[in-house]
């Protein structure tokens, strides 16, 4: 079996390398704590979103970019003990914070994951929502991340964004793009339900497409032309 290992290892690394870069901005990574907690939870965001993709006990919930563990910490309870919650960021500091919050807390039912730029590094078929919650934009490789994160999700599962319909270099992600690009890489659109402020898009993973056939959408969520 070792003999395979190399094959095996550039077999895991081609996606990230074969999939378009987005034909847009990428956002910088900012603060996690982009919003006071307090103001986003009068204004019902967390509970919305929860009640909205009807989120509830037994469920694995997945935070992509979990940030300061705004919704991690919303989630655990929801999920409750025979649930969990899978906190994932590609900034190792955070989850550092976000562990200790964590431990404050006293939630027995949180993981944590380094992820990449292109991989989300989450366990196959363990996932039964993933979320992205106000981080799209800052994806540096969207395409060949979505591709990974298909053989994370549960028969079933699915993927829910929120973000602002605005350019991505504001911090938000156009409707229209978001959607081209996620489709893109062979989702299909469920839902998507306008929220105040931005919108909920929830997709369920298709057909994976090859790679090479996937062009990447321009700002104005067309594929760009090849050649």
């Amino acid at each position: 079996m070792k003999r395979f290992a190399p094959f095996l290892l550039l077999l895991a690394s081609t996606p990230a390398l074969a999939f378009p870069q987005p034909q847009r901005e990428v956002a910088r990574i900012v603060s996690p704590a982009w919003a006071n907690e307090a103001s986003r939870d009068r204004a019902g965001e967390a509970a919305n979103v929860i009640r909205l993709l009807g989120l509830g006990a037994g469920q694995t919930v997945a935070d992509i970019g979990a940030g300061s563990g705004y919704y991690t910490v919303r989630l655990s309870p929801v999920v409750g003990p025979r649930g969990r919650v899978v906190a994932q960021d590609v900034v190792p500091r955070y989850l550092t914070d976000l562990k200790r919050r964590v431990r404050r807390a006293g939630l027995t039912n949180v993981r944590f994951v380094l992820g990449a730029a292109g991989d989300p590094k989450l366990a196959p078929a363990s996932v039964d929502t993933a979320l992205m919650i106000h981080m799209y934009h800052e994806i540096a490789q969207p395409y060949a991340l979505l591709d990974r994160l298909r053989g994370s999700l549960k028969p079933g599962g699915r993927l829910a964004i929120v973000d602002l319909d605005r350019p991505s270099e504001d911090h938000g992600m156009p409707k229209a793009t978001l959607v081209c690009e996620v489709r893109s890489v062979g989702y299909d659109l469920v839902s998507i339900t306008d929220l105040t402020p931005g919108y909920l898009a929830v997709f369920k993973p298709g057909r994976a497409p090859d790679p090479a056939a996937v062009k990447a959408c321009r700002s104005e969520a067309r594929p760009a032309a090849s050649g």
